[in-house]
């Protein structure tokens, strides 16, 4: 099974790589909970990793129903993704209504090509997780990543089960959203086919001197606290899984 991380910068990137993660879910955009990454991060992170690098290709934070010009420039952000040596990107577009929009998302796959395509937790975000999951297929994309449309992973297990029995090996499903060494045993034996997990912990910024007056941030984290992973909370969901008890 795969572990997949999702990595805001190339020290998360390395970590990830160093404690057994089998592939990065690139970012930017902590606090709007992933958006496209700089090109500057993407080129550097390929030139440093031996394992898959997939690119998440999301214009703005918010929900996932686009405009033309935002449309136009994930066509663009997935050109720049593949001539910068990623192995896949993360996407997701939804229609007014909750249902995945088969249309654009079928536009941006056949773009993407050759690279593979994941579905992102756009899918939480529909009204039917059973025909959201027909549509994606249809689109051509190769996995989805979910938390069983719940807050996360865990709470979401019964639907995860549901949808790994309706997707019969037609599709990748991978467990995302608060994934730990605590559940990951029990997500695996769900039967899914990858999980995806950040890992992360706070630190505490090296900054002397703190401005009292002026916040910069509308969102954690803060001026004075960043978040990278952390080697041992993804090492432990690596063993867990790979071991023999699975």
């Amino acid at each position: 099974m795969v572990v997949e991380v999702c990595a805001y910068s190339l020290d998360s990137c390395l970590t990830a790589q160093r404690a057994g993660a089998k592939r990065i879910e690139l970012c930017g955009g902590m606090a709007e909970g992933g958006i496209t990454p700089s090109a500057g991060l993407i080129q550097i992170a390929r030139r440093h990793l031996t394992i898959p690098l997939f690119v998440m290709i999301r214009p703005r934070g918010g929900d996932f129903l686009y405009s033309e010009s935002e449309l136009a420039v994930m066509e663009a952000d997935i050109l720049m993704a593949k001539e910068l040596g990623a192995d896949g990107v993360v996407l997701g577009i939804l229609q007014p209504d909750g249902s995945v929009d088969e249309v654009q998302t079928r536009l941006l796959v056949e773009l993407a090509k050759p690279l593979p395509v994941t579905f992102h937790r756009a899918f939480d975000m529909t009204s039917d997780p059973a025909e959201a999951l027909e549509a994606v297929i249809r689109t051509g994309a190769v996995r989805i990543l979910t938390s069983g449309q719940r807050s996360t992973a865990e709470a979401g297990q019964l639907v995860l089960r549901q949808l790994v029995k309706q997707a019969a090996n037609r599709i990748e499903i991978m467990a995302g959203a608060g994934v730990n060494s605590q559940n990951a045993k029990a997500l695996a034996q769900a039967g899914v086919n990858a999980l995806h997990l950040s890992g992360s912990t706070k630190h505490d910024s090296k900054m002397i001197y703190r401005q009292p007056a002026v916040s910069m941030a509308s969102a954690l984290p803060g001026e004075y606290e960043y978040i990278e992973a952390n080697d041992a909370k993804i090492r432990s969901v690596v063993q867990l899984i790979n071991s023999a008890a699975l």
